[in-house]
């Protein structure tokens, strides 16, 4: 029996092909959602408590708030885009013996998450 050879990796290797360095980039941009997802849970957390909730309300109001929300926002929309686009290559969608073309995939996916969008919008600006 032969032992395995395991090699490492370079420091950089994610920086080698574009690909790699898209892949690395999604994947730190979940970093960023779990960090808003901890943020809606430090209000529902504040909503507790009026004081609480006063000093998280003033916490939103600081530029350090709205730039971090932009920044997050950002973040969050390539995570989006990124995975929608890798949607068809993990989930191949058949109409009877037929494949649907992974355009018309995406196209989908994207219609859906803008109505969404739209829809979340008019009912928190009416």
């Amino acid at each position: 029996m032969t032992p395995e050879i395991e090699r490492g990796l370079p420091r950089g290797w994610w920086l080698q092909k574009p690909a790699y360095f898209k892949f690395m980039i999604r994947e730190l941009t979940s970093l960023a959602v779990l960090a808003y997802a901890l943020l809606i849970i430090w209000a529902l957390w504040a909503a507790a408590d009026a004081d609480s909730f006063s000093v998280f309300y003033d916490f939103l109001a600081s530029p350090l708030s709205v730039a971090l929300h932009v920044v997050v926002g950002v973040l969050a929309l390539y995570h989006t885009a990124t995975w929608v686009a890798l949607t068809p290559t993990v989930m191949v969608e058949w109409r009877g013996v037929h494949k649907v073309d992974p355009k018309a995939t995406v196209w989908n996916i994207s219609l859906a998450f803008a109505l969404t969008w739209m829809v979340v919008l008019v009912l928190v600006f009416r």
